[in-house]
């Protein structure tokens, strides 16, 4: 449903750090050294961030996404990823937490989301395959799109 008035389901203050962070997200995905698509994730829990990551290779690999064809290689990984597996690396647990995520997931990811306990899932651009996102409503993770330009706050 598309959220005009800011109080229902969220209040301003929910909405408006649901911004943030995904506004966070975007400058995140910056760091990426992919070409043809830049993602930035942030895991959120209690409002405070215990995770982020980006899409690229695994650590000890070259910077370098895409091979001669401008196809993306087989082991680069996904930004929710990097960040499901650093926060797997500290003592932080994304139980009940939210990922802001400037793409929706893919299939892969959201078996991911799905496994760390991640009740919620922000995200800002819509990616052309939707399985992803139709495996996270079937857990029932929560789903909120978020298009900053157009001021359009949904929840799938």
């Amino acid at each position: 449903m598309a959220v005009k008035d800011p109080i229902k389901p969220y209040g301003e203050k929910q909405m408006a750090f649901d911004k943030r962070y995904l506004e966070m997200a975007l400058i995140w995905a910056r760091n990426s050294y992919c070409v043809r698509r830049q993602v930035g994730a942030l895991i959120v829990r209690g409002k405070m961030i215990i995770s982020d990551g980006y899409n690229g290779t695994p650590s000890g690999f070259e910077n370098v996404c895409e091979d001669e064809n401008n196809v993306t290689k087989p082991y680069v990984l996904h930004a929710e990823a990097n960040a499901i597996t650093k926060v797997a690396k500290s003592n932080n647990s994304s139980e009940d937490s939210t990922l802001y995520v400037t793409t929706s997931p893919c299939m892969e990811c959201a078996k991911l989301i799905i496994q760390s306990g991640i009740r919620r899932v922000v995200y800002c651009n819509k990616y052309r395959i939707t399985d992803g996102l139709d495996l996270l409503k079937r857990a029932g993770i929560e789903l909120v799109y978020i298009d900053p330009e157009n001021n359009i706050y949904e929840q799938e």
